[in-house]
Order: C-alpha cells, then sequence, then structure tokens
C-alpha cells in the first residue's frame, strides 16, 4: 500500500533545491548525459541547408534546431521545420529511402548522416552529468534514458553508459507502444511505471524545450532543466523548477538528501509495504 508521496519543493537555485523525496531520475540523452545534440545539429544542417536552399526559403540556422527540432521524434523535426517555411512535401512512409522528398525521406536521410558523424568522431559523456549520475546511484536511487531519438541504444553503448540503464524508453520503444513523443509526458511515464516508481517520486532531467515541456505536463516531483543553449528565462517559462548548467551542481543536494534519510527509519519516503 502507497502513501501520499513526499516530493521537493521547487526553487531556482542549483544550491537550496529540495530532493528528499525523489527516488528516481528519468534522464534525456542527447544534450544532458551526451554532447549528441552537437551532432544531431550539424546532421539537421546538412540535410536542410540544400533544401530549404531549393525551395528558396530562408537558410536553417542553429535557432531552428532549438525551437523546431530539439527533443522531437524525427519526423516530427522534419514536419515542424518545414512547416516554419511554409513548405509542404509528401508525407511518405517509415519505408522511404534517404534519397526520396518526403517528410519519411528527410527524416531517414538525415539519420543516416548522424550515424556516419557518430561511427567517424564517436561521443564522450558530460564528465558533469556522469558524476552527477554517480551521485545519484551511490544514494540508491533508480534511473532511466528517456530519448525520443531511435538511435539512444547506440549513442549509450558509443559512450560508455549502456550498463548504466536497465530502463531506456526511445524513440522505437515509444513506436512499438504507441506512445506520443515530447513534449507529451508519456514516454517520461512510461520510464517510471518501468522503474517500478510512481511519477511523483521522479525527476525529469531535460535540457530540451520539448522535453522540459512533457516533465511540466505530467506529474512529476521536479523538472531539472540542463542550459545547453535554450536559456534560463525560457526553460523557466516552460516549466523547469530548478536549472543548471551542468548537473554536478546538484551533486551537494543529492548527497543532502541521502544523509537526511535513514534508510531503516524513513518516513518521508513512502515504500510498499511487505507482501
Amino acid at each position: 500500500m502507497k502513501g501520499t508521496p513526499v516530493t521537493p519543493s521547487p526553487t531556482s537555485d542549483a544550491a537550496a533545491v529540495d530532493l528528499t523525496g525523489i527516488r528516481g531520475y528519468l534522464f534525456d540523452l542527447d544534450g544532458v548525459l551526451t554532447p549528441t545534440a552537437v551532432v544531431h545539429m550539424h546532421a539537421w544542417s546538412r540535410l536542410f541547408t540544400p533544401i530549404l536552399e531549393a525551395h528558396g526559403a530562408a537558410p536553417y540556422t542553429d535557432d531552428d534546431y532549438f525551437a523546431y527540432i530539439d527533443g522531437k521524434p524525427r519526423y516530427d523535426g522534419v514536419r515542424s521545420l518545414l512547416e516554419s517555411r511554409g513548405i509542404r512535401v509528401p508525407e511518405g512512409v517509415p519505408t522511404d529511402a534517404p534519397t526520396a522528398d518526403t517528410v519519411h525521406g528527410f527524416g531517414n536521410r538525415k539519420n543516416e548522416a548522424f550515424n556516419a558523424t557518430l561511427a567517424e568522431e564517436g561521443v564522450t559523456a558530460y564528465p558533469a552529468s556522469v558524476a552527477f549520475l554517480d551521485a545519484v546511484e551511490r544514494a540508491g536511487h533508480r534511473v532511466a534514458v528517456v530519448s525520443s531519438s531511435k538511435n539512444a541504444p547506440s549513442v549509450l553503448e558509443a559512450a560508455g553508459l549502456a550498463h548504466r540503464f536497465d530502463v531506456v524508453v526511445d524513440g522505437a520503444v515509444a513506436v512499438r507502444d504507441g506512445l506520443p513523443g515530447k513534449p507529451e509526458p508519456d514516454t517520461f511515464e512510461r520510464a517510471a511505471e518501468l522503474l517500478g516508481l510512481p511519477t511523483t517520486v521522479c525527476a525529469v532531467v531535460e535540457d530540451a524545450e520539448s522535453g522540459v515541456k512533457a516533465g511540466a505536463a505530467g506529474e512529476f516531483g521536479l523538472v531539472i532543466g540542463v542550459d545547453r543553449g535554450v536559456g534560463r528565462a525560457a526553460l523557466e517559462e516552460l516549466g523547469a523548477d530548478v536549472i543548471v548548467d551542468e548537473l554536478d551542481e546538484l551533486i551537494p543536494a543529492v548527497e543532502r538528501a541521502a544523509a537526511a534519510s535513514d534508510p531503516h527509519t524513513n518516513t518521508s519516503i513512502p515504500r510498499e509495504d511487505p507482501e
């Protein structure tokens, strides 16, 4: 029988945030754990620069990535960017060749560019994010990755993080299970379910506009925004409860919460009654 979860009080100050009610962390991948957002940005630029030029539209910029693409499932990103320029192309089907001038063809073309770049350059996890992950695991909390990308398993493997996450809800899982992608909260909710935790004791960790919106739209204990370019004001307006430049800023809060909890007599965090 579960009690009413005790969730932390939101604050914009990383040093003051209260994490005593949090038992699970739901991490976005690109831009939060790994700098693959840069790889994605370059791949999207290579995709859209010639397409927009051919249509006589305004050139592609990094601002387009943050405004229309970041955090969304690949085909949704294609649609969103094209709509921003008033460009209409056939929808096509997911099996379209990368050479096809359709929404799905463009998405598949971008995926080829991303995989080629990842193979050539590799990827290294953010040291500060790994340090935070270490602190979270030392505190006995559960962790999951929630990514819109269907490439999440290969990115985690390339970054040496695959063994750290038993639960990965990525774009492929979303399609398989019929889950709407970010900015809807469903993929984060599924990750919490797979961890065996109520959403109210889970923190969403995101850097993308659509991901922060997803966290704010659900009943999560906390939404942590990592500012990788969206901007603090925007992340706060979108619903982030606390905003950091690097996740290791929150390590003192994790350690403080762990020290304040007695694992034998703790009553501040609800637990299942023994069966």
